[in-house]
């Protein structure tokens, strides 16, 4: 389903509303738009199988442009909007993207991306013009507001970070099908028969649009008919006084969200009607036990959780009586069958934590042009078994927890962020003889960036020199990504062969905080 079947049968109904604004957004306006972006896009030469990215923020027309490709047989790229100009370059060149829609508001971004991205033929700009870019509201304003005559499925293709420090786009193949009224992609159908959503529900957004779960959701919420409130950012008051502005009877969430929300003090916290509130899910990190208790003594049992990947590779649920039964589960798999296995693949006992893979029907994702890093997500033997390195263990009652990760990724406030391509850019700099960035323990954000380095002979480690090098980093990298602790220490432990063993130097600083 797509919001053209909503045009027709309420098209006066809200399909999003902008949080802070209150800019409205109607299900036939949002058709109307989709369409016009669509005969464009079509009328400059794209073909099923072709691809679009987007660079913005949280903007009104962003859903335009998703659906425009959903209902044209295009590839969608979303680029996170705080990723410099070299990092979203590689987003759009990779991907292979003939087209970018950024906005006046990314301008600075866009302009240093000009020369980064040759084979990129069409740059439209929202809200205004710069150089290089072609004003996007020109350019749909005289295109047909009726559909293509044919509607071919698109598809996203999202970028996981990979653990070469190159982000690697999720390819899976398209459809092969028309866009129906009657038909209901996977996240649409959990929404309605997992969690209650449906035409009448009032979801409110706080994440940016760039990342997967709020992107694909939110789209969820469209085919079903609802109401999507958008914030522009997360803000913890903010979202506790749209919930009762706009009557919100849904939301998704990260734990730092929650944990940020806990922090306010009681007064703030009961100043809002949240009774319009009836369900919460949250994912994307783990979420502390005491945490996830305490939002359940405050907002009731309305919060459900669930476990999966960009890869889309499988899925886990638990609601709120089953995890307060099970707590710190993730749930019980409701897409693929779990399968915990060691090393060499061979499947491990009850209670025994090892590699978790998902078997799915569905043909298994590959990553985009890294056919090395596609077959290390396979097991050894099961080609349809996929893992994204999670390390966990199934109890006798088929729930699962997770344990550990088998690569060293940080999770801080949701993000998923591969330390070794922070290592990458702290090897250049010219007086780091060696490094290792790693996830430790934060309150709030789950977990921050920590880096040690090993300087050159003759350099001394100052605090001056760690501002240095965070300052290095932070000319190459986005800002999450930059470590907010940078250690010195004079050598490394290491493997027989030399390399880095990184493990016991993370549970060294571990032990310091325990």
């Amino acid at each position: 389903m797509y919001p053209g079947h909503h045009a027709r049968t309420t098209p006066d109904k809200a399909a999003q509303i902008m949080a802070s604004t209150g800019e409205v957004t109607t299900y036939r306006e949002l058709d109307e738009a989709a369409n016009r972006l669509a005969q464009l896009l079509y009328g400059r030469g794209l073909r099923e199988g072709d691809h679009i990215s987007i660079l913005a923020e949280n903007h009104p027309r962003y859903y335009e442009a998703f659906w425009a490709a959903m209902i044209s047989g295009l590839y969608f790229t979303t680029i996170n909007r705080y990723l410099s100009p070299e990092e979203a370059a590689y987003l759009v060149n990779d991907s292979g993207s003939s087209v970018l829609i950024t906005t006046n508001a990314m301008a600075n971004t866009a302009a240093q991306l000009l020369d980064l991205i040759p084979d990129c033929q069409h740059r439209l700009m929202m809200d205004g013009n710069a150089d290089g870019f072609e004003s996007y509201e020109d350019a749909v304003a005289d295109m047909p507001s009726e559909p293509l005559p044919r509607l071919p499925k698109g598809a996203v293709m999202l970028y996981s970070s990979g653990t070469t420090g190159k982000p690697k786009g999720i390819l899976r193949p398209l459809p092969g099908v028309e866009v129906h009224d009657d038909s209901l992609s996977g996240i649409s159908m959990l929404e309605r028969h997992l969690l209650g959503m449906s035409e009448d529900s009032v979801y409110l957004s706080p994440a940016p649009l760039y990342h997967s779960a709020p992107l694909m959701w939110n789209a969820g919420l469209h085919e079903l008919g609802g109401t999507l409130v958008i914030m522009d950012r997360f803000d913890p008051e903010s979202f506790l006084a749209y919930v009762e502005q706009y009557s919100a009877t849904d939301s998704q969430l990260v734990p730092t969200m929650f944990i940020r929300m806990l922090k306010l003090p009681e007064e703030v916290r009961n100043r809002y009607d949240l009774s319009s509130l009836k369900m919460a899910v949250h994912a994307a990190a783990p979420c502390p036990v005491a945490v996830k208790e305490q939002m359940i003594e405050w907002w009731g049992p309305i919060i459900q959780e669930y476990y999966a990947a960009t890869e889309g590779s499988g899925l886990c649920f638990i609601g709120p009586e089953d995890w307060l039964a099970h707590k710190g589960s993730v749930g019980k798999a409701m897409m693929g069958t779990l399968h915990i296995c060691d090393d060499d693949g061979q499947e491990l006992p009850t209670g025994e934590p090892g590699l978790v893979y998902f078997d799915q029907e569905t043909p298994p994702f590959e990553y985009h042009g890294d056919p090395e890093k596609t077959k290390d997500s396979r097991h050894p033997e099961y080609s349809s078994w996929t893992t994204v390195g999670d390390i966990g263990y199934v109890d006798e009652e088929g729930y699962l927890y997770l344990t550990d990760r088998a690569t060293f990724m940080i999770i801080s406030g949701g993000v998923n962020i591969y330390p070794q391509e922070i290592e990458a850019c702290f090897a250049l700099h010219p007086k780091v003889a060696d490094v290792a960035v790693f996830g430790l323990p934060d309150e709030e954000m789950g977990e921050y960036v920590h880096a040690v380095v090993q300087l050159e002979d003759g350099v001394e480690g100052t605090d001056d020199l760690a501002e240095e090098l965070r300052s290095y980093a932070r000319q190459q990298l986005a800002g999450f990504k930059v470590p907010r602790v940078v250690d010195f220490r004079a050598d490394f432990p290491r493997l027989p062969t030399g390399k880095l063993y990184k493990k016991p130097l993370r549970e060294e600083y571990l032990a310091r905080l325990s």
